[in-house]
């Protein structure tokens, strides 16, 4: 029989539902329709419990207004889901982190959240918008990082982690943390596996939940052929899946959550059927033959002049 993996056990003692529905890159009006659809998935009578949210996404107002009309429907109950959002780059100053998570909690209608990230190491200037360079200025994790544990400690934030972080950035964030991170969300697929990170995270008890689990094929601006590889292909076929499935239960089976952004209902459902089966060690060791890329390299957050990275050398110390 296989394992289903439903669940990961956090560093907090919660549990974080292994497969979530991503939001990023969801259009206004399909994003309350994807969560809808996601939620009321019927498998074992039990759909996505995870909503992966973030301010940046600018549909946080949409998802709350779905949440609230499931909430009085009884469609579900607030405790049976997992709600992450995550700290945007204008807002790392101590003062300011409060706030942005109180509006948060506005748009989305909601007392807490249960995971709170800060997006990415890489602040920028107060009300700037856009992702202009000169717009970005000089990081100081350590207090961002205190005003984080605060929300930790009001319970508004019922468990808080990075995202974004490379190896180097989580170990520097480890020795100075009073309330560790427990989750460090990063780019993870088949065709950029994070071997090194995800070592280091389970050395320290940090679980990596991978967002683009797919290569996010439905992005324009990124060239992504994961699902198209070869060996992925030869895997669905002979398990009976669809590729998408197999990357899927790759992440799962390599230990971290998974994160796939879909607004398509069919896909939807597909993206949830990763458990009661298995791939067997022997296929599972082929996924070491899959070239690797980054496919979302943060381009922006690196400059020779503004911010604290010259090159995205810097920006992942050496993981691209």
């Amino acid at each position: 029989m296989a394992k289903d993996i439903r669940f990961f056990d956090l560093n907090t003692g919660a549990k974080i539902p292994s497969v979530g529905l991503g939001t990023w890159q969801s259009d206004p009006g399909l994003v309350a329709e994807a969560v809808a659809a996601a939620i009321k998935v019927s498998i074992l009578c039990v759909g996505y419990r995870h909503i992966d949210c973030a301010q940046i996404y600018g549909n946080e107002k949409e998802i709350g207004s779905l949440l609230k009309n499931l909430f009085e429907e009884g469609v579900v109950k607030r405790e049976d889901l997992w709600i992450t959002s995550k700290l945007w780059n204008t807002d790392h100053a101590p003062e300011d982190v409060p706030l942005a998570l109180d509006r948060t909690l506005k748009d989305l209608q909601l007392d807490y959240v249960d995971l709170y990230l800060i997006h990415w190491p890489a602040p920028m200037k107060k009300g700037s918008a856009g992702f202009k360079p000169e717009n970005l200025v000089q990081p100081n994790i350590p207090n961002t990082w205190k005003a984080m544990e605060a929300l930790y400690d009001s319970g508004k934030a019922r468990t808080i982690g990075v995202s974004n972080f490379s190896t180097k950035k989580l170990s520097d964030l480890l020795l100075i943390a009073r309330v560790p991170p427990a989750v460090n969300q990063v780019e993870c697929h088949p065709s950029w596996q994070q071997d090194k990170l995800q070592a280091f995270c389970n050395s320290k008890g940090v679980h990596l939940s991978g967002y683009s689990p797919l290569g996010s094929p439905g992005t324009t601006w990124l060239k992504s052929d994961v699902l198209k590889h070869q060996v992925i292909n030869m895997i669905a076929e002979k398990l009976g899946k669809t590729p998408a499935q197999v990357a899927l239960r790759w992440g799962l089976q390599m230990g971290h959550s998974v994160l796939p952004k879909s607004t398509n209902e069919t896909r939807i459902k597909e993206n949830f059927d990763v458990f009661g089966w298995s791939i067997p060690e022997d296929l599972l060791a082929k996924f070491s033959e899959i070239q690797q890329a980054r496919l979302l390299r943060g381009t922006t957050f690196a400059h020779e002049t503004y911010g604290a990275y010259r090159s995205l050398e810097e920006l992942w110390d050496g993981e691209i």
